[in-house]
C-alpha cells in the first residue's frame, strides 16, 4: 500500500503545570474612599492597595482576611472575589487574587508594611500610586472585567484587561 510508511511526528508534550506564587489584594472601601498602603518596600513603591501572601493550605478568604488584619488593623467582612492579576515569573507566574470589601470592623493601624491612609477616589489622580493602580481598581470596579494580566515581550511588559 503506498503511503502506509508516513512516520507520526508526534508534538512535543507541554507541561501542564507551572510554578505559582498565590498572593491577595483587598480594596477596603468606605463610601467613595479607599484604603491604601504607602508601601515602603522598593520592588513597588507608592500607594497600593495591601495584600500579601497566602500561606500553603490556606483558604484564599482566610488569607486575604488575615493579610488585612495584619496589615490594616481591620477585619474585613464578606471579602468578595472581583478578579485576578497576573504575570510571568522565572519558571512560573505571580497570581494575585483580588478581593473587595465593603464592610469591616476595627481601627485602622499601619504596619512595617507601610503606612495606611483613606484616600477618596477623586484624590487618587494626584497620590502618588503604583503605576497600575489605576488599571487594576477599573477591574475591581468593574463587573465586565474579571482579570488584569501583564504580558512581557523582553524589557516591555504591557498590560492587558479582560
Amino acid at each position: 500500500m503506498e503511503g502506509s510508511n508516513k512516520q507520526m511526528t508526534a508534538e512535543p508534550v507541554r507541561e501542564r503545570t507551572e510554578r505559582v506564587e498565590l498572593t491577595v489584594l483587598c480594596l477596603i472601601q468606605d463610601g467613595d474612599r479607599v484604603l491604601l498602603q504607602n508601601r515602603v518596600k522598593n520592588d513597588w513603591k507608592g500607594y497600593t492597595l495591601p495584600g500579601g501572601h497566602v500561606e500553603p493550605g490556606e483558604s484564599f478568604v482566610d488569607a486575604v482576611v488575615r493579610e488585612m488584619r495584619e496589615e490594616t488593623g481591620l477585619t474585613v467582612v464578606e471579602p468578595k472575589l472581583v478578579g485576578i492579576k497576573q504575570f510571568p515569573t522565572e519558571g512560573g507566574r505571580y497570581l494575585v487574587l483580588l478581593f473587595k470589601a465593603e464592610h469591616f470592623t476595627g481601627e485602622v493601624v499601619s504596619s512595617e508594611e507601610g503606612e495606611m491612609t483613606w484616600i477618596p477616589y477623586s484624590m487618587l489622580p494626584e497620590t502618588d500610586t503604583v503605576s497600575d493602580l489605576p488599571e487594576l481598581l477599573k477591574v475591581m470596579n468593574n463587573p465586565g472585567l474579571n482579570e488584569f494580566q501583564y504580558v512581557v515581550d523582553g524589557e516591555t511588559w504591557t498590560a492587558l484587561l479582560k
